[in-house]
């Protein structure tokens, strides 16, 4: 998200191709191999320059997978922005960022966000359509609970391969909303039930947007709350004691859950990278006492 500078109109250039492929470089030599895109990630711009990174360097994705995402519009103009999972727009928005990427195929294609309009009669054509073109070799979505899944992959007659959603070490509810079940306080969970249990038992990877927590127990902040406070407390000390990074903790800590959550470490700062790239590692070692801990101290209050 973070490529091809910023979120205006205004053209990338030969810096911005540049510090692209100083982040894809590091992430392949952290053992990153899979690189996630969509066509609204700076106006179309971090598609562009990855493609570009990719035109200098034609081995550099040997192995590696690509996905994208289609289905938000952006505001503009006067207009407001809005969903479109219409057939039509996700062919137009396939081919638009295929153009940028500088690709034939992606691996995976994620439908955004959930369109209340979403009409499989005209959905499922276009997805079949590339498909069978090898335009895409998998369909994947975004931010969609189980019930939505579930209906989808029944329509479109297509597996679900891959659910992306916001889950850290602060946005907990998707664990949290597993033991607060016949409890009060899981009237405060806005992660839908039974959503880690369907791709589980569907076979559907789960992806973790937004795992790093935007940096809140790795990086220095001049203001924590207590729980806060006492998470970074524990990060820190965890990673001193196993010769690691805040980063590869907080990481782990997702890791460990037995759904095998795939971390989508949104970076492009190369010391970030880095610092991420022991976080399987420090999975296997994490035992289960550490990992309640740092649950807890993350709550600010001891589970029911």
């Amino acid at each position: 998200m973070g490529l091809g500078g910023n979120w205006t109109d205004e053209p990338y250039g030969e810096s911005d191709i540049d510090q692209a492929e100083t982040a894809i470089r590091a992430a392949a030599e952290a053992g990153i191999t899979v690189f996630d895109h969509a066509d609204i990630y700076r106006r179309g711009k971090s598609e562009a320059v990855f493609g570009e990174v990719i035109r200098r360097n034609p081995g550099l994705l040997n192995g590696a997978t690509v996905q994208t995402k289609c289905g938000i519009v952006l505001p503009s103009g006067d207009r407001g922005g809005y969903y479109d999972l219409s057939g039509e727009s996700v062919l137009a928005g396939l081919e638009g960022s295929l153009q940028r990427l500088q690709l034939e195929a992606v691996d995976i294609l994620l439908l955004h966000r959930p369109d209340p309009l979403l009409d499989p009669r005209t959905l499922k054509p276009a997805l079949h359509h590339l498909l069978q073109e090898g335009k895409i070799r998998a369909l994947g979505v975004s931010n969609m609970s189980a019930a939505q899944m579930d209906y989808l992959q029944t329509e479109l007659d297509i597996p679900i391969a891959v659910n992306q959603l916001e889950m850290s070490l602060s946005k907990r509810d998707w664990v949290e909303s597993t033991v607060l079940v016949n409890h009060p306080a899981g009237a405060g969970t806005n992660f839908p039930h039974g959503t880690i249990e369907w791709c589980r038992r569907n076979g559907t990877r789960l992806q973790a947007w937004g795992a790093l927590a935007q940096g809140l127990y790795s990086q220095p902040r001049e203001s924590h709350t207590p729980a806060e406070g006492h998470a970074t407390d524990l990060v820190r000390q965890l990673a001193a004691e196993r010769s690691t990074s805040p980063e590869a903790i907080v990481l782990a800590w997702l890791l460990k859950h037995p759904a095998r959550i795939e971390a989508v470490i949104g970076s492009t700062n190369p010391e970030r990278i880095r610092a991420s790239a022991d976080a399987s590692r420090q999975a296997e070692l994490m035992t289960t006492s550490e990992w309640y801990a740092l649950w807890t101290a993350a709550r600010g209050t001891p589970l029911p």
